[in-house]
């Protein structure tokens, strides 16, 4: 199934760090925000490395990212899908992930995954030239890390300012 993001990437002219995923899942869509599926651990994780509650609402989880410098949207525009299966992906349109690179402060892009980065390599990285740094997927789907090991993973971004 062809399908469409619907929803514009989160920073400002401030934001240090890009984090991208893949393209938003079935629940992700139907909230129309970024990590909607309620098993996906991405909100405890940013919330522990900025020591910050995690928020309810869209306006709060885009207040703590920008609050500490950090940038979120995913590498796909468009795509045929099956459901949330990123190995289901086909066609990819990508997100101008160098226009926004061009409006900000950001100088690292990490990968919410594996598959993030691999299609950031395909279809981003020439544009912008800026290499990706992957980190282990926040997804339910990515059992072998528990919320710690992520977290531990995660501080990374932690980037004073």
């Amino acid at each position: 199934m062809r399908v469409t993001h619907t929803f514009e990437p989160v920073y400002n002219k401030e934001s240090r760090v890009l984090v991208l995923g893949t393209f938003p899942s079935v629940k992700s869509r139907e909230n129309a925000f970024y990590y909607g599926h309620p098993q996906n651990r991405f909100w405890k994780v940013l919330a522990a490395i900025t020591k910050e509650e995690v928020s309810v609402s869209i306006e709060g989880k885009k207040n703590m990212l920008l609050k500490h410098g950090i940038a979120i949207w995913d590498v796909i525009s468009s795509c045929d899908i099956e459901g949330s299966s990123d190995s289901s992906i086909k066609n990819v349109v990508p997100n101008d992930v160098a226009g926004v690179l061009g409006k900000t402060e950001i100088t690292e892009i990490y990968g919410n995954g594996g598959t993030a980065c691999s299609l950031y390599d395909k279809f981003c990285k020439e544009k912008t030239g800026v290499e990706i740094i992957k980190l282990p997927s926040t997804s339910p789907a990515n059992a072998a890390f528990s919320l710690e090991r992520l977290i531990q993973c995660w501080k990374i971004l932690k980037m004073e300012k």
